[in-house]
């Protein structure tokens, strides 16, 4: 059986100067699953794994370094899915987690529920062994910075659509099942309790061994309207490519609500997919035959 694994850092138009940080933490993240993989380890782990990379590195939007919301706190949303089972876990508005995928993978494994919040999601973090920290450990300087600026130019209304740093994982083990997650901060001076498409089943994330599996990155608002994971996975299962599965979702999300953002992918067959409507998509990859991991700043419209 083809194992692979895919991640993304987010979907949107990156500054140069970040160029760096993003393409190394989605090569270590991808490089981080691989690992798992190639010793027989099972999907979830080598997801799970992966997007941990992400969420400790401060340049995405996901664990520490997460963008602040409008009361200057950073709040945390995360999911998981299991293509073999379907069964998922998803956790959101978490304040003292510093990597929400691993407690939305206590979730999937350990819960009667799909879906946490809040101080609820945190007593349960407690409960099965997740650490908790101070919430201030998330705030890097960076977001502190920006948070200040749009204070002091507050005038109320939305804040649109910014900077989506969102991080995400697809693996396919050695035994042929797919995992996914995704975890993120969420949008740049989000109202509090906001929440995205990150941690929704089939908006966010989906997974299911006989379909394929799918994580997106982008406009919360506008995936959840389309429910582009599953999309893109009803894509791969009708047109029998990853590639053009992710392409054909892209493209209906563009038409339908002039959608931003991007969709990584595998098929069962472990075939490789992503597309994006954003200026760039930071994405890693590697599967059975490559000699490493790519990673690559896809530019919208280059070869």
């Amino acid at each position: 059986m083809t194992r692979a694994i895919i991640v993304h850092g987010g979907a949107w138009d990156i500054p140069p100067e970040l160029h760096a940080e993003h393409l190394a933490g989605c090569r270590a993240a991808a490089a981080t699953g691989w690992a798992i993989l190639e010793a027989g380890g099972p999907a979830l782990e080598a997801a799970e794994a992966a997007i941990r990379v992400m969420e400790d590195h401060p340049v995405f939007d996901a664990g520490r370094g997460s963008h602040l919301n409008a009361d200057g706190v950073v709040e945390l949303d995360a999911g998981m899915m299991d293509g073999r089972t379907l069964r998922a876990g998803a956790v959101a508005a978490v304040k003292r987690v510093a990597n929400p995928i691993t407690l939305a993978r206590n979730v999937l494994y350990q819960s009667e529920h799909v879906f946490l919040t809040g101080e609820g999601a945190e007593r349960f973090a407690a409960e099965t062994g997740v650490p908790l920290c101070d919430p201030a450990d998330l705030v890097v300087e960076r977001e502190r910075r920006l948070w200040e600026a749009r204070r002091r130019t507050e005038h109320g209304g939305q804040t649109g659509f910014g900077a989506a740093d969102t991080v995400g994982a697809v693996a396919l083990d050695a035994e042929g099942n797919l995992a996914v997650g995704n975890s993120t901060g969420g949008t740049f001076y989000k109202h509090p309790g906001r929440v995205g498409d990150t941690p929704l089943i089939g908006c966010g994330f989906y997974a299911d061994n006989l379909m394929g599996a799918a994580a997106c990155t982008g406009w919360g608002e506008q995936i959840m309207k389309t429910v582009l994971a599953k999309t893109a996975v009803d894509q791969i299962a009708l047109l029998g490519s990853a590639t053009d599965a992710a392409n054909v979702a892209i493209a209906y999300f563009r038409h339908r609500v002039n959608g931003l953002g991007g969709v990584i992918c595998l098929s069962p067959e472990g075939q490789i997919g992503f597309a994006h409507s954003t200026p760039y998509l930071a994405h890693a990859y590697r599967s059975e035959g490559m000699p490493g991991v790519v990673a690559a700043l896809k530019k919208q419209g280059a070869d």
